[in-house]
């Protein structure tokens, strides 16, 4: 397979250098700019906006088994020069057994333009080259080639905002570099990396495309599990694999969306909880993962009835088998709907769990209730439901008949079935976290099959009374007692119409809780006013509901617009968000500034945050001392962070910037402690921490020369001998978990 991939690619650069050209071509090339008026001294953003026909793709940089990445023979002015192509994060094709990394949709190549200094304003620059890329089809490739360029005039250097959003949607889809270094070994024909990525985060279809040519068999499925804050990297070594000092890649964890790495040779953890993409069937072990998942999901949708929410229901359908005294057919048909019911929509939430996460978005468990429109419908339900139990009006006279909790037969049990999972999505017991959480780790037939058993456990209770005439037997004999239990049975249905409320408030602000008590509240007269009616023998009693309902549903059908979480939730502390104006008024005020940039995958970035910028003697300081802190979380790949960083010179994070009153700009060192930010203004230094200082410095040690234990002592040695000040409990929890 290498020898055929070898004589592939040569055949392929033989007709790439011997300038064949396609008649038509079948993926369209443009040069844009980011700006046409670039000023003296800028470095301008350049793309080369790639377009495939239907059924084409073209290359990434390296283009797997077979095939070749695009380049550009330029002709620049004199002083012009244009950096790399930065290529944004590809897909995986196998055709005839061949692995391909390429791109099936459009897309751009990114590359910075720099623009000599002392050029006038007016001053004309042809920027052109030849461009040449391979376009390719299942069946065939054709070598394709044309003149591209752009004029651009040296000005202000303004950029329109359209153009801003579409190259901020180009640079969104770049990898980003994650700033820690990895791990690598090979050992029994396999190559096995360790990427330090946090537990906490999400991934989506992970898999590492290698930039480093000739070292893992690209055609072989890769299996890929956690270790703690490592993602392990399990893949075939290439068949004549040379010794590598650095393997550099891309893994991917989510839809367009990567961390470039660059793994050294190092010990690499054993492998953790398999993760499973969309197009991998489980991997080795995968079938034990699948069990435990399953098993918990069934003890934990068995506990779910024990919920405030869901017991009350199951509570009163149970009585009712007694009360009716049904034959043991008609009480089994009965189960087996209500337990239809109940599977049958946790697999439908399960089918929308899976599409919405594949579509990028990070939806677990009760996803439904990030909508404040859902949560708005279910505090209504939930406060009819409770009012009902509680003996306020009687269900059927509201039209929705006996079909909730209190009638009997096949179509009210599946229904009532289809109620108690719809209102067990507001709670989380036991067993649920991991089972779920697993369940989104698996192939999607097994997670699936995770939530109809997670429905099966749910039902079971019912399902075992319909079954088993014993224990219907031992339910106690109908009495007055019922109507007293049924209105105790109120006071959870009303706490969990309570928490609703509470969800609601969260997600949309006070306004729109309020609206939704407010509906609650005309609900609740509504039902009064029907149990009154229904006391005198009132024909059309339900009649004082429809006007509320009407209300309700004009409420539900204002979009739901969640609102924006506060300035103070949405960062740490008393970080005020980043904004490029924000930074720009306030030095115009002359105000000092301390500005760090940071993401959810960066380890030194967290231990940064606990040991030193989020102390609070820190925090004192810099109020005291007037300083603005600002914060920009790249966590999601921000473009305006990126063409921020870009401005810098720096590529990823951390990055800390202090600005001084007088206009100076410092750039801060990449391991931060606690004298070293009080120091800015003028600080003691006592605030420091010897023992914090210490462990980031066997940090550094550990990351910067390679993870070996030698490396820590002497770290912790320097970093002690420059520190000062008291322990903080926080800063020895944060060392312990990301050293």
């Amino acid at each position: 397979m290498r020898y055929l991939s070898f004589l592939v690619r040569l055949w392929i650069a033989m007709l790439l250098m011997g300038g064949i050209a396609a008649q038509a071509a079948h993926i369209r090339a443009k040069l844009e700019a980011e700006t046409v008026r670039p000023a003296p001294g800028s470095r301008v953003t350049l793309a080369l906006t790639m377009a495939p026909e239907r059924d084409w793709h073209g290359y990434w940089i390296n283009p797997g088994d077979a095939g070749a990445p695009a380049d550009i023979a330029w002709t620049l002015p004199a002083g012009v020069s244009v950096g790399a192509m930065r290529y944004p994060v590809p897909q995986r094709l196998i055709v005839q057994g061949l692995m391909n990394y390429v791109y099936e949709r459009p897309y751009a190549l990114l590359m910075t333009l720099t623009v000599p200094k002392g050029l006038k304003p007016g001053t004309p620059l042809r920027i052109g080259g030849k461009a040449r890329w391979l376009a390719c089809s299942p069946t065939v490739c054709v070598p394709e080639q044309g003149p591209v360029a752009i004029d651009l005039m040296v000005g202000d250097g303004a950029v329109p905002a359209g153009v801003r959003a579409r190259f901020d949607g180009w640079r969104a889809k770049l990898p980003m570099p994650l700033g820690q270094p990895a791990s690598f070994e090979t050992r029994a024909g396999k190559v096995r990396i360790a990427i330090p990525f946090p537990a906490s985060r999400a991934v989506t279809d992970p898999y590492f495309y290698p930039t480093t040519d000739g070292v893992i068999n690209y055609a072989a499925p890769q299996v890929i599990s956690r270790h703690g804050d490592r993602l392990i990297v399990e893949a075939k070594a290439a068949a004549q694999a040379q010794p590598a000092g650095t393997i550099e890649g891309v893994i991917a964890i989510g839809p367009d969306r990567g961390l470039s790495i660059a793994a050294r040779p190092g010990k690499v953890p054993t492998a953790g909880v398999p993760i499973a993409s969309s197009e991998d069937h489980v991997p080795e072990g995968g079938w034990r993962i699948f069990l435990l998942a399953l098993g918990g999901a069934v003890l934990g949708g068995l506990l779910l009835n024990a919920m405030p929410c869901v017991f009350p229901i199951l509570s009163l359908k149970a009585l009712s088998l007694a009360r009716s005294g049904e034959t043991d057919g008609k009480a089994r048909v009965e189960a087996l709907a209500y337990s239809g019911g109940v599977i049958l929509s946790c697999v439908l939430l399960a089918l929308v769990l899976l599409s919405l996460r594949a579509g990028g978005l990070a939806a677990g468990w009760g996803f439904q209730l990030q909508d404040p429109r859902m949560v708005l419908f279910l505090l209504l339900l939930v406060t009819a439901i409770s009012l009902n139990l509680a003996g306020l009006f009687e269900l059927g006279a509201i039209g929705l008949g006996e079909a909730m909790t209190r009638g009997q037969g096949a179509v009210p049990a599946f229904w009532t079935g289809v109620l108690a999972a719809l209102i067990a999505t507001p709670c989380s017991g036991p067993f649920m976290a991991g089972a779920v959480g697993a369940a989104l780790l698996l192939p999607p037939g097994a997670a699936v099959a995770v939530f109809a058993g997670l429905g099966l456990g749910l039902a079971l209770p019912f399902l075992l009374m319909g079954f088993v005439p014993a224990l219907r037997r031992r339910l106690p004999k109908p009495g007055a007692w019922m109507d007293r239990l049924r209105r105790i049975l109120s006071v959870p249905m009303f706490a969990t119409a309570l928490g609703l409320a509470w969800i609601l408030g969260r997600q949309a602000g006070v306004d729109r809780m309020v609206l939704g008590l407010g509906a609650a509240l005309l609900l609740g007269l509504a039902l009064w006013w029907v149990g009154t009616r229904q006391a005198h023998g009132r024909r059309f009693s339900w009649a004082p509901v429809v006007p509320v309902m009407a209300v309700a549903a004009a409420i539900l059908i204002i979009p739901s617009g969640t609102a924006a979480a506060p300035a103070a939730e949405a960062v740490k502390g008393d970080a005020e968000p980043f904004s490029e104006a924000r930074l720009a008024a306030l030095q115009a005020e002359k105000k000092p500034v301390f500005l760090y940039f940071t993401a959810d995958w960066c380890l030194t970035c967290k231990v940064n945050e606990k040991a030193a910028i989020e102390r609070q003697a820190v925090r004192d300081h810099f109020a005291r001392s007037g300083v603005t802190v600002m914060v920009g979380d790249w966590t999601n790949g921000d473009p305006a962070i990126g063409r921020f960083l870009e401005a810098q010179g720096r590529s990823g994070v951390p990055l800390y910037l202090f600005y001084h009153r007088d206009g100076r700009v410092e750039t801060l060192p990449q391991l931060l402690a606690p004298d070293t930010l009080t120091a800015l203004t003028g600080g003691s230094g006592r605030e420091g921490n010897p023992v914090a200082a210490a462990i980031l410095g066997g940090i550094e040690g550990a990351i910067g020369l390679g993870e070996k234990p030698r490396d820590i002592l002497p770290g912790m040695r320097r970093g002690y001998a420059h520190a000062h000040g008291c322990l903080d409990g926080d800063v020895v929890g944060a060392a312990g978990q990301f050293a």
